[in-house]
């Protein structure tokens, strides 16, 4: 979900591997039957396009929030994220690792953690100043829109964070009923519990 940073706080390993800690970050995540209207609307106010991104979230078994791997066309990263599930626009506590694919990276991650679930998903990305939208088709789930408020470095503030998600829900004209409350993992968990996310095969 999230990430695009010009200016990393720390390096890790190598030169591609880059840590980012978000101190604030407001969200809010909906169902949409389409989310072609939506996208048609976001388009009058001239958002930045970065592209179609297909993307594979390995969540984990962690003790503590979620984690999850994201490998696709366009972001690569390791996301710990800790936030409530409660419908709406809400904040979250992000830390997260840009990186390369790495095969071992993966295959660390899976047999100290356990795989818990296994999201794949096309995501469109935009972005307006500091915020992202997230257009997204899920697999075995539907369509999503997905809005991100990010204060990279606390000069923006909760406050105006929050306001941002309030004017993007009022322009949007999302309902109450749509607004999701949980990740996409806890989603198809749900519909899905006898899924067997061990079964997964590293691919190299």
């Amino acid at each position: 979900m999230l990430f695009n940073f010009e200016q990393p706080a720390k390096k890790l390993c190598r030169n591609s591997n880059k840590i980012n800690l978000l101190s604030q970050l407001f969200e809010f995540k909906a169902r949409v039957d389409n989310w072609l209207p939506l996208e048609e609307l976001l388009l009058t106010l001239h958002p930045v396009f970065k592209g179609i991104d297909f993307q594979e979230d390995i969540y984990f078994n962690a003790p503590y929030g979620r984690l999850k791997l994201r490998e696709g066309s366009i972001e690569n990263a390791l996301i710990h994220y800790h936030r409530s599930n409660v419908a709406g626009a809400k904040p979250s506590d992000v830390l997260l690792c840009r990186h390369n694919p790495e095969r071992a990276l993966k295959e660390i991650l899976i047999k100290a953690l356990g795989i818990k679930i296994i999201i794949k998903k096309s995501r469109k990305i935009y972005f307006i100043d500091n915020v992202k939208f997230h257009f997204d088709e899920v697999e075995g789930l539907g369509n999503f829109i997905e809005v991100e408020a990010i204060d990279k470095d606390g000069t923006i503030g909760m406050e105006k964070l929050k306001g941002q998600c309030n004017y993007f829900i009022s322009l949007f004209e999302i309902k109450n009923e749509a607004f999701i409350a949980e990740s996409y993992s806890d989603l198809l968990l749900k519909k899905n519990p006898g899924m067997p996310a061990n079964s997964y095969t590293i691919s190299t």
